[in-house]
């Protein structure tokens, strides 16, 4: 009896073991599944001249924000997308099946808080008891919330209306918020379109960190790690190009997305994210952002950002 079940273990991990190892995606079937959001990852490797001779294919998937890109990449539907500071914190409190693998670091004069041009509203202190449009776990939110507590106010204070941006746009205009929390190019399109009025910012406040994010089984996958590897070396070259190119990298913007060409460059110009390298800095500001989620009783439980980085491309992005 005991031949038995040894015999039928071994042929158990036999199984499983192979069954693990045709994860691994064979090299010239390499496909790569990235997420990419409005004037994102697509535009800038192609006005950088960094995508045409990409060694492996690509497809690509367009979201309305980081949350629903990480949701994806969770489930193994795209294998990478860059995101703000906030969604993979919110991702962790899901135990989502994601990790950081390379981050920039920009200026956040861009997340700002709107109010129509003529709103009452003078400080961040007026929006106690008012309505602010924000995408849900977005960078937007991670700003109202630092916002708030910056003068004494928590979520509680206000009525927070998550819509995705184009949603929002027109929540906005309509006047059925007093507010919008956002980000650019969306923040340059309403200042431009709507003579939309900056509340605040997040200077001061804000990390002005963003991420690109693998999903775990594409880590998993051997077969894919190289093609991880260049993706990364290349996007963040083309970061690099695009801070000393702006009005290239503004004219291609606005050709890949139908902004208007002014829109893109007031966007471009006051933003430049660069490449930084994932440390032990990086991860204690983003531990203190998920905190202030935990303690405002938005996140039900302590995120440990730590256990969602993954540090294995650190020297190549080097």
């Amino acid at each position: 009896m005991l031949k038995q079940l040894l015999s039928l273990l071994a042929a158990i991990l036999f199984t499983t073991g192979c069954s693990a190892a045709a994860q691994d995606t064979p090299a010239g079937e390499v496909v790569l599944k990235v997420g990419d959001q409005k004037g994102g990852a697509k535009a800038l490797l192609t006005a950088a001249g960094l995508l045409n001779d990409f060694p492996y294919k690509i497809e690509w998937s367009t979201f309305t924000s980081g949350p629903p890109l990480l949701e994806a990449a969770s489930a193994g539907a795209i294998d990478i997308g860059g995101v703000g500071n906030t969604p993979p914190i919110f991702a962790a409190a899901a135990n989502a099946k994601i990790a950081a693998v390379g981050a920039s670091k920009g200026d956040v004069e861009a997340d700002a808080i709107l109010v129509p041009e003529n709103s009452p509203l003078k400080s961040a202190a007026d929006l106690k008891g008012r309505n602010i449009a924000v995408a849900k776990g977005s960078s937007a939110h991670g700003q109202v919330l630092l916002t708030l507590r910056a003068n004494g106010l928590s979520t509680k204070d206000v009525t927070l209306n998550f819509l995705q941006p184009s949603d929002a746009y027109g929540a906005f205009t309509q006047g059925k918020v007093d507010a919008w929390a956002i980000w650019d190019p969306y923040t340059a399109q309403a200042q431009q379109e709507t003579k939309a009025r900056v509340l605040t910012t997040g200077e001061g406040r804000a990390n002005g960190y963003g991420f690109q994010v693998a999903g775990r089984k594409a880590l998993d996958d051997k077969g894919k790690n190289p093609a991880l590897k260049e993706y990364l070396v290349r996007y963040y070259k083309a970061q690099k190009w695009a801070d000393t190119h702006r009005e290239e990298w503004a004219k291609a913007w606005a050709a890949e997305t139908g902004l208007k060409y002014e829109v893109a460059l007031a966007a471009v110009n006051r933003n430049g994210d660069l490449p930084v390298k994932i440390d032990d800095t990086l991860i204690r500001s983003e531990q203190e952002l998920a905190d202030a989620f935990t303690e405002d009783k938005t996140l039900p439980g302590k995120v440990d950002f730590a256990k969602f980085v993954d540090t294995r491309f650190q020297g190549d992005l080097a």
